[in-house]
């Protein structure tokens, strides 16, 4: 996600001149990236025990888990239109304060209609904090600094990933599951404190803003064929990624793997990779070109996708390396293209890309789900494919100028 913001603020950035503390600085903003988002996967890796805690089917469990995306959705678009109005600081800081409340709340949450409502207010925080933060770091970084400040935010978001998952499987496993939300809730107050002390009080840039109306530029941007294109790539890479990482949970504790609790968290060491492949794609896309890099990583992720239908627990662990690595380098690709297509408001146009991402999440997850169910992992891999398959389609409209 955050190579759209490195190209959004570019120009801006060389305003700036070099800053000191460059070391500490990427430190805080890669912890701050990983105390942002790390609730937003991490309930994954404990999916079997919330389905049996709840008694529901794996599709309605991971609808609800996933409901997250869905606020997230919304939160993007909001927070892109009104983002030059808002004083980034306190806008970080009441996030990921407000975060702890239903973060917390989910450890007593009676059914599963509570559970998802929850679920969509953390996601509501989480992509507060989240544009906010972007928009901070285009803003203030110089362009001496910038490409280590947002490759500190993407190591922080990849981590996430990782040590949420490994986090919540350990927790759950030794103490139960309602300890496992009042541990995240501690982590989404810990992120509020680390921002309280670090980031110094700062306002939006009006100067960066346009005459238009961001209603109008939402409209400008959807007839942009190219655009429309990105848009869709990012509402196919999140439904194949969360419709893989979702689902293989429940192939992983069943026969013939029959993986238990601390197994399964520390199976997403396979997120490893990611982060340092996350961080070659600009460089990558930059140098080969965005639509050969997108391609290559979605036949990465389109094979990783084949392996996990072996029977065998290595080979299943390849092919989730594999997808981890083609969803997370072809959605940085994707990104960077928004932001260099989108020649003004582009503040707008990264919202509409991380509300169509967030909602292929959700959609991934309604539809993965009910083809779990009914017909199994197998089917479900199909879908996985089809849906990287449009990915791919629509990457042939992604030309340039």
């Amino acid at each position: 996600m955050t190579e759209l913001s490195a190209q959004i603020r570019a120009a801006n950035m060389a305003m700036h001149g070099p800053s000191s503390g460059v070391a500490f600085r990427s430190l805080v903003i890669g912890l701050t990236a990983f105390l942002t988002v790390v609730d937003l996967f991490a309930t994954q890796a404990i999916l079997p025990s919330l389905t049996r805690h709840y008694g529901v089917t794996p599709a309605a469990m991971g609808f609800a888990v996933n409901a997250s995306t869905f606020g997230m959705a919304i939160s993007s678009l909001v927070v892109g239109f009104f983002s030059p109005h808002i004083d980034r600081r306190l806008g970080i800081l009441l996030s990921l304060t407000l975060l702890a409340i239903p973060t917390s709340l989910l450890a007593v949450a009676p059914n599963l209609a509570v559970f998802t409502a929850l679920r969509v207010a953390q996601g509501l925080c989480m992509a507060s904090a989240f544009a906010l933060t972007l928009a901070h770091l285009g803003e203030q970084c110089s362009a001496m600094d910038a490409g280590g400040a947002f490759a500190a935010y993407i190591t922080g978001n990849v981590a996430s990933n990782l040590i949420g998952r490994l986090i919540s499987a350990a927790v759950a496993d030794r103490l139960g599951l309602s300890w496992n939300f009042y541990f995240f809730a501690a982590l989404n107050l810990t992120g509020a404190v680390l921002v309280y002390f670090t980031i110094n009080r700062v306002r939006p840039m009006h100067a960066m803003t346009t005459a238009a109306s961001p209603l109008a530029a939402l409209f400008a941007h959807w007839r942009n064929p190219r655009l429309r294109a990105a848009f869709g790539i990012g509402f196919c890479i999140l439904f194949a990624f969360i419709g893989t990482f979702t689902f293989v949970n429940f192939v992983l504790v069943r026969p013939p793997l029959s993986l238990g609790m601390m197994d399964l968290g520390l199976v997403y060491f396979v997120f490893l990779p990611s982060i340092v492949t996350t961080l070659l794609a600009g460089k990558i896309a930059a140098r080969i070109g965005t639509r050969p890099a997108i391609w290559g990583a979605l036949g990465l992720a389109a094979l990783g996708v084949l392996l996990t239908l072996s029977p065998r627990l290595a080979e299943v662990l390849t092919g989730m390396v594999l997808v981890g690595v083609g969803t997370f380098f072809a959605q940085a690709a994707a990104t960077g293209f928004v932001g260099q297509a989108a020649t003004e408001n582009r503040g707008v146009a990264s919202g509409i890309y991380l509300a169509c991402y967030f909602l292929g999440g959700l959609a991934g997850t309604a539809v993965l789900g009910q083809i779990f169910d009914l017909m199994g992992w197998t089917a479900c891999a199909i879908g996985v494919a089809v849906a990287l398959g449009a990915a791919a389609l629509l990457t042939f409209k992604l030309k340039t100028d």
